[in-house]
């Protein structure tokens, strides 16, 4: 009998970190899930049952897993700008000491590890579309930087491990990404829209909406993820949609989408929040054969149907979460 590969995947309870479980369980994997609940939620992944387990840790104390690893995916972070604003020192902490301690367990296994990096690291670029080499310009004392700085020292650790240690490294640069299991009130411009959109809210522009994002569509970037961690390139490698759109023209594009009547408002944009961020794919063309192939109205139609899906509480929850129980000293 064929053993069954083993992969341990932080965040799995999250939106990008659920979607993998689902992709590696049906790809034949013994999935390790782990995640302490600061961001995620059960329900992302309470339909996993074979080939999964689930532990529940804050990646950021010392973590041990009984038997083989082959792969670690690290994806256990705050990821929007309220998460990261309302728990800064725990954003640093997951990119830091999280990451040291995956990049330790990964030595000890001799396992790959791949490492989820963002477009964020770019900050509010000055070299558009964004490459790979691109160092990017990033305010390191801004309310941001909690999150830019713990993704670049991410970065940087990682190379040095790779270097120092002869670790099988893999990081990925992700540019923005949708799809179901996003949460609604989580600060980021298409749950605000559609959560906006089915409470019969205005929908609110930050700024004069002429910013622009690049959105791509969850099973794009997981199989993006996936054919990325079995390449052998060690590099960077941005993951994403190079449409790019206005924010003023993506919130049209949602009125029509959800058919209401709501008005667009406009309110002063927050403190470094980048004017561009469109992803060169180039790369990840040329190394892994990649680019997106769900098309936007396709794939913001899944996303709606997803959050129209809800239940009422649900679309009026806020994200006040109580996270007094950790350690973010």
């Amino acid at each position: 009998m064929i053993k069954k590969k083993r992969v341990l995947i932080t965040g799995a309870a999250g939106f990008l970190g659920s979607h993998l479980s689902d992709r590696f369980v049906a790809e034949g994997y013994h999935v390790i899930g782990m995640d302490n609940f600061i961001t995620g939620d059960i329900k992302n992944i309470k339909h996993l049952k074979d080939n999964f387990e689930f532990i529940e840790h804050d990646v950021t104390q010392f973590i041990k897993i009984e038997g083989d690893l082959d792969y670690i995916l690290h994806f256990a972070s705050p990821a929007s700008p309220i998460d990261y604003l309302k728990i800064p020192i725990q954003t640093l902490k997951v990119g830091s000491l999280g990451t040291h301690n995956l990049l330790g367990l990964a030595k000890a296994k001799k396992a790959r590890i791949l490492i989820a990096s963002t477009s964020e690291i770019y900050g509010d670029p000055l070299v558009h579309p964004q490459t790979e080499d691109y160092y990017g310009n990033v305010n390191t004392i801004g309310p941001r930087g909690v999150y830019d700085e713990a993704k670049r020292f991410q970065e940087s650790i990682t190379m040095a491990y790779h270097r120092f240690h002869g670790i099988e490294t893999r990081i990925v640069r992700i540019f923005n990404t949708y799809g179901p299991r996003m949460r609604l009130n989580d600060g980021r411009v298409i749950p605000a829209f559609m959560g906006q959109a089915l409470r019969g809210e205005d929908l609110t522009i930050f700024g004069d909406g002429l910013q622009t994002r690049s959105f791509c569509y969850v099973d794009d970037q997981v199989e993006g993820i996936y054919k990325l961690l079995l390449s052998d390139y060690v590099y960077p490698v941005n993951i994403g949609n190079p449409h790019e759109i206005s924010i003023k023209d993506f919130a049209e594009e949602i009125i029509k989408l959800t058919g209401t009547k709501q008005k667009v408002i406009y309110k002063d944009l927050p403190i470094d929040d980048p004017l561009q961020r469109q992803p060169d794919i180039s790369l990840a063309k040329k190394l892994i054969n990649w680019r997106p192939k769900t098309d936007r109205k396709e794939g913001m139609k899944i996303t709606f149907d997803y959050f129209k899906s809800l239940s009422k509480q649900e679309l009026y929850k806020s994200e006040h979460k109580d996270f007094s129980s950790y350690s973010i000293k």
